[in-house]
């Protein structure tokens, strides 16, 4: 596209090199009389369209279409028909024809031709003979005007002399003038006084003559008559008058008013005017003379643009018998009016739209501008009207260039109106405006931006993979497949994971979506970058940031550390008669939530009727409220209860078996007290993972062993109707790992592969730490029991047992009691197994 921008440019650059050719023809040439070769004659040489590419050449403009024109292949310049100069340019000494020519679509040539004259017209006199009437007593030196000859030919050719046969008594001569159009006329002179009585009549020979090479010449008789003399003729008041008029006077309209006296009286006295005799037909055509008064008007039209000078001949005669005409000369200087409008012609305008990405100065139209006036009223100013991304540039012949002035941008505007005005220098100026139109092409330039800047969306935890989070836009104000934007998001890690394992787009809307379910405790936010790229070419981006906060939902359980729990039960021993205050324990849980999710409240909910004990809702603390609490009831058992501040609300709860003792604490259990209340917290704590890992190794061995006896498919087993109870608290022992122990749960995997994938889990019996451990295990129904892949510990609820068994019954469907309050039947299910082997 840019490659045919340049060239384009290249022929607009080439063709602005006007060349001007002057050319001459021979009138009276025949048809197809071959003027000049313009190729030749313009240097342009043949084929220089390009390699293998004709030359042509297109006639713009053809002043006289029907006498010359151009071959488009040869560029010869040649005439059509006969070409006679006096009935082309009549009376204009020069004669020439214009045209323009495109040649091979670079180059503009003008040319003119130049009609040149041949002697090939004589003088000729309106009528072949004339009579004139002279009276006898016309004095020496009187003048009668004669009629003038015509010659249509030019310059040299034309008129030159008249030439007068006297007859023998030379009694005339002849005196030859020239008007201010340069034309001559003869004036009969009277050299001796005339004798009626010697002679009453004579014959003249009036010869015109041409200046051509081969002269031509014209006569005509003059019939002289001398008649008895009328003793005074009609004198004008000034022998030549000279009238200034504006061009496009009306009609009717006043030129001069001539007065002529004649002193004799009657008939003889009275004066009546004419046009001479040999006054041509324009001038009786544009003016009209009042015999009686004198008075010459307009009844034509007055143009300038005909003729600028206008020589009126009058006469005036009385009534008398043999009457001697007076004469004069009335020169009209016609004034030239604004009377033209400019005139606008598109030599060439550009075929097509042009592309947003040329630059200023790409040629848009060739335009040549004329007006018929002259002097100020036909100097022109051209401009190019509005505020558009165009200008006029003047190169010479009132020849204009149309060029873009500014960049152009499709996006603000995507056509335009050019109009060409064109205003003379005239009083009042007149202009003229032409239009043509423009449309802008759409160019790849705008690159696609985002609404924002950063985009920040937000999905609860636990959400649904494939759940819609929201969606980015970038806008793109071009047009078609430069104007279509796409997304992807670009590659990035995000927590040591491929982010497209995290989130995705919709390349075509920009929607985004969650591949995975989201865990608060794990991640909670995370940010990637979105790219938007067009389809144009070159491809056009940008990107945006998208951050994607994870909202904290209450999903996880309270989970007591301490004090240490057999069965969710501890027993606390207490010295007696410590008194009011003292520190019997403190209670410590913990929540993986975060904010009031996991922020823990801690209460007794039942067992402290007597008011023996409270409890720090913050600390976790108990202490002795009565001073005297062994005596009310030397064992008490207190149910503590956890709470978090999610919603809604989840709670743990375990139980405390308080009792007095005196001497040494049995089993060596050290000594707590109010010295000693801050001890360090993490001891428990590590003893409390050691013996976790060390029954979390057991119970793998022990699975282990069982699922390598017995090469039976999981989904071949058939579980038995078991009963299961839970032990008292405070009286249960710690058991050893066996298949009654076992429970299988599904685990996130089956979330994924819901018939494929089970958890084995440690039954209640082996919850002898705060927390329950969820031992995963990738087991296919279509593989061994062995392949134990890995392990995950998993929350559990602590629920205080109501001292009553439960069975649970195993079936194919592999339904059982939900373990996890956040799951729900559909994709939490668990199995407890009771016995010793597997049916």
């Amino acid at each position: 596209m840019y490659l045919s921008i340049l060239f384009f440019l290249l022929l607009w650059a080439q063709a602005l090199a006007l060349k001007n050719l002057n050319y001459s023809v021979n009138e009276e040439q025949g048809p197809g009389t071959v003027i000049g070769n313009i190729a030749k004659d313009a240097k342009l040489g043949l084929g220089q369209g390009g390699q293998g590419k004709k030359s042509n050449f297109r006639v713009l403009e053809n002043s006289a279409p029907h006498l010359i024109d151009v071959d488009p292949e040869s560029g010869l310049l040649y005439t059509k028909q006969r070409i006679d100069r006096e009935t082309l340019c009549r009376r204009n000494p020069k004669c020439q024809l214009s045209m323009e020519v495109f040649a091979n679509d670079k180059e503009i040539c003008m040319i003119k031709v130049d009609i040149v004259d041949i002697n090939d017209n004589s003088p000729t006199f309106p009528s072949d003979q004339i009579d004139i009437d002279i009276s006898e007593n016309a004095a020496p030196g009187t003048r009668f005007p004669l009629t003038s000859a015509h010659d249509p030919d030019a310059g040299e050719n034309g008129l030159k002399t008249y030439q007068i046969t006297r007859d023998d008594y030379n009694l005339f001569s002849l005196d030859v003038k020239s008007r201010g159009d340069g034309t001559k006329f003869p004036e009969l002179v009277i050299q001796r006084p005339l004798d009626r009585e010697e002679r009453n009549h004579h014959t003249l020979i009036l010869t015109a003559t041409d200046g051509g090479e081969y002269p031509r010449s014209g006569t005509m008789q003059i019939n002289v008559k001398v008649i008895d003399s009328n003793d005074n003729s009609p004198v004008f008041e000034q022998p030549s008058y000279v009238v200034d008029i504006p061009e496009n006077s009306p009609p009717g309209k006043v030129l001069i008013d001539l007065n002529a006296t004649d002193p004799d009286e009657g008939s003889n006295g009275q004066v009546v005017y004419s046009f001479s005799g040999y006054a041509p037909d324009r001038i009786r055509e544009l003016f009209s003379i009042d015999s009686r008064t004198g008075v010459i008007k307009i009844q034509g039209e007055i143009d300038y643009e005909e003729n600028s000078i206008i020589e009126i001949d009058v006469q005036a005669k009385d009534l008398g018998p043999n009457p001697i005409p007076g004469h004069c000369k009335v020169t009209v200087n016609v004034i030239d009016r604004n009377d033209n409008w400019p005139s606008i012609g598109f030599v060439s305008v550009r075929q097509g739209a042009i592309s947003e990405a040329a630059p200023p100065g790409t040629v848009i139209a060739l335009v040549r501008v004329t007006d018929k006036d002259s002097g100020r009223n036909g100097k022109l100013q051209c401009r190019v009207l509005g505020n558009v991304p165009f200008k006029l540039e003047e190169n010479y012949d009132n020849f204009y260039t149309v060029v873009t002035d500014r960049p152009l941008d499709r996006e603000q505007q995507d056509e335009y109106n050019v109009t060409i005005v064109a205003k003379d220098n005239g009083t009042p100026p007149l202009n003229s405006t032409k239009s043509f139109t423009v449309k802008i092409l759409d160019e790849n330039d705008n690159v696609p931006r985002f609404t924002k800047a950063v985009y920040l969306l937000q999905v609860p935890e636990n959400n649904i993979p494939g759940e819609y989070l929201g969606s980015v836009l970038a806008l793109d104000p071009d047009l078609g497949q430069n104007g279509t934007v796409f997304y992807s998001i670009l590659n990035s890690n995000v927590s040591g994971g491929d982010v497209n394992t995290f989130v995705n787009v919709n390349a075509a809307n920009g929607a985004i979506y969650a591949v995975r379910s989201f865990n608060y405790e794990q991640i909670k936010f995370f940010d990637f970058k979105v790219l938007a790229k067009d389809a144009g070419s070159p491809h056009l981006e940008s990107n945006t940031t998208v951050r994607v906060s994870v909202l904290d939902v209450n999903d996880n359980i309270p989970v007591i550390v301490l004090p240490l729990l057999l069965n969710d039960t501890a027993e606390i021993h207490v010295p007696r008669n410590v008194g009011v205050g003292y520190i019997v324990t403190t209670v410590r849980a913990v929540d993986n939530d975060y904010g009031e999710s996991g922020r823990l409240t801690y209460e007794i909910s039942d067992g402290n009727e007597e008011r023996l004990f409270e409890m720090d809702p913050v600390t976790g603390e108990v202490r002795t409220s009565h001073p005297f609490w062994e005596d009310v009831s030397p064992m008490v058992e207190l149910i503590i209860r956890v709470m978090d501040h999610g919603k809604p609300t989840l709670t743990t709860a375990a139980r405390l078996i308080v009792k007095a003792y005196s001497g040494p604490l049995p089993g060596g259990e050290p000594h707590i007290n109010e010295e000693h209340h801050n001890w360090d917290t993490s001891l428990p704590l590590i003893v409390t993972l050691s013996i976790i890992s060390t029954m979390l190794l057991a119970a793998m061995v022990t699975i282990a062993v069982k699922c390598k006896r017995e090469n039976k498919e999981i989904r071949t087993y058939n579980c038995r109707i078991a009963e299961y109870s839970h032990p008292q608290l405070g009286k249960g022992k710690k058991k050893k790992i066996n298949k009654n122990d076992i429970m299988l749960v599904q685990s996130e995997v089956e979330e994924r592969d819901a018939m494929n994938v089970m958890n084995v889990v440690s039954s209640p019996s082996l919850a002898t730490s705060p927390m329950y451990f969820d031992y995963q295990t990738r087991l296919p129904l279509s593989s061994p029991r062995s392949e134990v892949m890995y392990l995950k510990p998993t929350a559990s609820n602590l629920l205080v047992p109501q001292g009553q068994g439960h069975g649970v019954g195993c079936h194919t469907s592999f339904t059982g009691p939900v373990t996890n309050t956040t799951d729900t039947p559909s994709n939490r299910m668990s199995i407890i197994q009771v016995g010793t082997r597997y049916h």
